[in-house]
């Protein structure tokens, strides 16, 4: 029976709450609003706090208020994870205010909800091009900062994260054998990623690769695209010449060799 009453009054409670909420926001007196807002802020009932802002701002946009109201009110998105509208927000202030009170925490913040956006590699990665832009410009622009170090941090976390993306997706064209897109792929990422912790892989897949691609070609295109697979061959031995790759390696130089009618054999020493 107890219970029961502590419920009935509970759910009183919490309908005149919500009915003096709704008072308040169809209210014309904005110092009041403001006032509240910053009470369900400071309470964390962002949602309320939030809707509350969204109406004060404009009314208070020159005022020497605006700055912070626009802060909170990011903070607010933020404290509800809805990192999609707080980033814009945070973006938005500094924007607004580039040598503001809150530039420095806004811009790292904004970063920051990109990076909660970015998702596993395998999908579309443009939020953590983004994250990497913004916390480049937090480094450029705060380098005194005590949060640059963390920065820095996500920022290897992203582009491992880019690197991953960019692997798989070369790596998607050699699967499908559709080796000519699988040899423009593998050639981008070795380029943009040169330092992946892929590389010596990818680099193997771009040979055996080109070498497919000679080998499934006309007649009349296929010498100057074993002489594309010689050449590969070549940068391939220079920077790996002892590669975990050295039996399949040297199967492919000796079929290329063989239609390039190449008799010399020196080459394969590195690979025997």
């Amino acid at each position: 029976m107890r219970v029961r009453l502590y419920f009935l009054i509970l759910i009183a409670i919490l309908v005149s709450s919500c009915g003096e909420y709704e008072k308040l926001l169809k209210s014309s007196d904005y110092e009041l609003k403001k006032a509240k807002a910053r009470e369900y802020y400071a309470a964390q009932q962002y949602a309320r706090a939030s809707e509350l802002f969204g109406q004060v701002i404009p009314r208070l946009r020159a005022t020497d208020e605006a700055e912070e109201l626009n802060w909170l009110n990011a903070q607010c998105f933020y404290g509800m994870k809805q990192y999609d509208l707080a980033g814009s927000y945070f973006k938005s202030l500094v924007e607004q205010y580039p040598f503001g009170k809150y530039a420095e925490e806004a811009t790292f913040l904004g970063a920051l909800c990109d990076y909660n956006l970015s998702p596993r590699a395998e999908l579309d990665q443009e939020n953590s091009r983004n994250s990497i832009e913004g916390f480049t410009v937090f480094i450029n622009r705060f380098g005194n900062s005590p949060k640059v170090e963390e920065a820095k941090g996500y920022i290897k976390t992203l582009e491992d994260r880019l690197v991953e993306k960019s692997y798989m997706n070369a790596r998607l064209y050699y699967n499908m054998r559709e080796y000519k897109a699988a040899v423009t792929a593998l050639s981008n990422s070795l380029k943009e990623y040169s330092y992946s912790k892929y590389r010596e892989e990818m680099m193997y897949l771009k040979l055996n690769s080109l070498f497919l691609y000679a080998e499934n070609s006309f007649a009349n295109k296929q010498k100057e695209r074993y002489q594309a697979t010689l050449d590969d061959y070549f940068s391939f031995m220079e920077e790996y010449p002892e590669s975990r790759y050295s039996k399949e390696v040297r199967k492919i130089y000796e079929d290329t060799a063989k239609y390039l009618k190449i008799t010399d054999t020196a080459n394969l020493v590195k690979t025997q």
